[in-house]
């Protein structure tokens, strides 16, 4: 089995066919990326195995069959490994995003659904399990996405979707960012957002609604800009939350056409995370090898389970489309 001491992937589109022109190449390297070190059988911790048919691994010691891809997200797949690297490396070469139907056009599926829900879990694999939070100095807020009626007095959504906004300070620059939609302004969906995101101990940047009043008994140094409610003065104040904000929304309408429904919204801002923050990255290989490095370490996404998480965290929302 071959052993990935470092990382290694392909640079440009001829090496990727060359690296990959057989489904056994395809399998060795998923193995290396999911046993950088080498086999490891998870009954007896054997370090030998040999390769067998169906994706399987059998170990030296106890005979136990390893399944290359049981709980990550290609579990189940019945589709060859080459059409999912395939689709790995279209999603990764895309600067401006990935549609599902032009995943259908280029792997030639037969039901766009299927492209469909492939999208979804590659999406869902672009958050890496156990990622540091954001540091620093962190500017947060919301902005509305979507839905042509405004939203209610105050911070009310109407039919458009809410979505939370952290963006680190980098000199003049923007950092890391994270997304999250969010089902209202309060504190309570606010403040669980900024814990789920920024690091402890981190000063964050904020606007004086009250929702935010209380981050300093949650171990943050909390600095309020009162704004009044004026948007030049806010968007002065926070250029980097405000950036993302305006790139997002373009971004939606641009490669998506609007054609966004609330429920899923998160998995687009999983992806668009995922783009913005390796935007300085000059190797599309280099994010192909991460997008495939995480989608081992992403548990299985059954589609019934993705209709889940799309509801979970609003079970009142409406499937609104975000034109």
């Amino acid at each position: 089995m071959v052993k990935l001491v470092q990382e290694k992937y392909p640079r440009n589109q001829a090496e990727f066919d060359a690296w990959f022109a057989s489904e056994e190449a395809c399998r060795e390297y998923l193995a290396a990326i999911r046993w950088p070190g080498g086999f490891r059988c998870p009954r007896c911790q054997a370090g030998s195995a040999w390769n067998a048919r169906r994706q399987r691994w059998i170990c030296a010691g106890c005979g136990y069959q390893a399944s290359l891809t049981a709980g990550t997200v290609l579990q189940g797949t019945r589709k060859p490994l080459r059409m999912w690297f395939r689709a790995m490396w279209w999603v990764t070469v895309q600067k401006n995003g990935a549609s599902a139907l032009g995943l259908q056009r280029v792997l030639g599926l037969g039901h766009y659904g299927t492209a469909w829900s492939w999208l979804h879990k590659l999406r869902r694999a672009m958050v890496r399990p156990g990622r540091d939070r954001l540091s620093g100095t962190v500017e947060v807020d919301e902005t509305y996405v979507g839905g042509k009626q405004p939203g209610g007095r105050g911070r009310q959504l109407g039919k458009k979707a809410l979505v939370a906004i952290a963006a680190e300070e980098n000199g003049a620059g923007i950092g890391r960012i994270r997304l999250k939609r969010v089902p209202d302004a309060t504190a309570a969906s606010l403040e669980a957002f900024i814990l789920e995101a920024v690091e402890p101990g981190s000063a964050v940047r904020t606007d004086g609604w009250r929702s935010y009043t209380r981050l300093r008994a949650r171990g943050y140094r909390h600095e309020a800009a009162v704004t009044g409610g004026d948007a030049a003065k806010t968007e002065q104040e926070f250029p980097r939350v405000h950036r993302v904000a305006s790139l997002l929304k373009r971004w939606l309408l641009g490669t998506h056409q609007g054609a966004v429904e609330h429920c899923y919204l998160d998995y687009y801002l999983d992806e668009f995370t995922f783009r913005f923050n390796r935007r300085s990255s000059r190797s599309r290989g280099k994010l192909f090898y991460r997008l495939l490095q995480q989608a081992v370490a992403t548990a299985p996404a059954p589609r019934g389970a993705m209709f889940e998480r799309a509801h979970s965290s609003d079970p009142s929302a409406r499937a609104e489309s975000l034109e």
